[in-house]
């Protein structure tokens, strides 16, 4: 009879130093780079250093011969716009370069123009040439949902998704796909095509910014170009932001950006107009709440006509 075959312990004659593991790969220096760039979006900060451990951990098992399948790394980012979605993106390509998950670990960012053509024979090469382009890194698709429209007959959508699809499962280890968009368009997507939702191991959802994180936002935006708020300045922008977020095609730090360029451009002119000529570095670079206080929002309860507007417009499916 045969004896049973004695089931083979795992050998416990190596060890690896994982905090030394960690400080040789850099990828504290990104996340902490993640961390001074993006205000809250504290669950999507969690899910990053969450995966970036995965990956640490999976790369010293490897060298303690645990062999394990190649973990999947298409993501899915969804959230409205202006939510840090492609800076996060951009950060999660420099953690997976570092950890030798991707050769070059750069980022491209293409929509569904930069992917589908509008003939016969037009989708395949432009596809293929933006896959080319991303390999060795990270393809991050935009608005990726606009692939999938089967209400066109002549569209040409399948094709390049069909080309991603094998690309994705045929170069694992050489590129990582990331795709973005509004949640409840982006689970449509993936209703229509479970290819797509099989490949895709990573789901985070970005939330929108609080007011409160707005101005915080809006305080580092405008110190990184050399301006500041007056205190009076920074009550009356949030005050804006408040009144803004009531109103339509609110696109979060998006709309924040634009409303501090239409201050800047309203502070230019005061300075230019007003009696004081000799002006002080001070005054080059204080916003004061007259700078806010012109905008529509405050005047009309309406958007500001050179600004975001649209920005958050969910355009027909058709």
């Amino acid at each position: 009879m045969k004896k049973p075959s004695k089931e083979l312990a795992p050998s416990d004659n190596g060890s690896v130093d994982l905090d030394a593991e960690f400080r040789a790969s850099n990828i504290k220096e990104v996340l902490d780079k993640l961390d001074l760039e993006l205000i809250g979006l504290k669950p999507v900060k969690t899910r990053i250093r969450e995966t970036a451990a995965l990956l640490l951990v999976d790369r010293v098992r490897k060298k303690l011969d645990l062999t394990a399948g190649a973990p999947s790394l298409h993501m899915c980012f969804t959230g409205n716009p202006g939510t840090g979605k492609t800076t996060v993106a951009l950060r999660m390509s420099e953690i997976l370069h570092r950890l030798g998950y991707v050769r070059e670990g750069h980022l491209v960012s293409v929509t569904r123009d930069d992917l589908v053509g509008q003939y016969i024979g037009h989708t395949a090469p432009k596809t293929k040439e933006v896959l080319k382009k991303a390999m060795g890194g990270v393809l991050f698709i935009d608005e990726a949902y606009y692939l999938y429209k089967p209400e066109n007959e002549r569209d040409y959508g399948a094709e390049s998704i069909e080309i991603l699809l094998q690309t994705m499962e045929n170069n694992r280890e050489d590129l990582v796909v990331i795709l973005a968009g509004y949640k409840d368009r982006m689970d449509k997507f993936f209703h229509s095509n479970p290819g797509m939702r099989s490949r895709i191991a990573h789901h985070i959802d970005f939330p929108d910014y609080s007011a409160d994180e707005l101005l915080a936002i809006a305080k580092l935006m405008l110190a990184a170009q050399n301006y500041r708020l007056s205190p009076e300045g920074e009550n009356a922008f949030g005050e804006y932001i408040r009144l803004r977020m009531k109103l339509e095609h609110f696109a979060n730090a998006r709309s924040i950006r634009n409303a501090l360029d239409r201050a800047r451009l309203r502070q230019a002119n005061r300075l230019f107009g007003g009696a004081k000529k000799n002006l002080s570095r001070i005054d080059l670079m204080t916003i004061e709440a007259e700078d806010i206080r012109a905008s529509r929002v405050f005047k009309e309860g309406a958007v500001d006509l050179d600004g975001d507007e649209g920005a958050n417009q969910i355009p027909p499916a058709n």
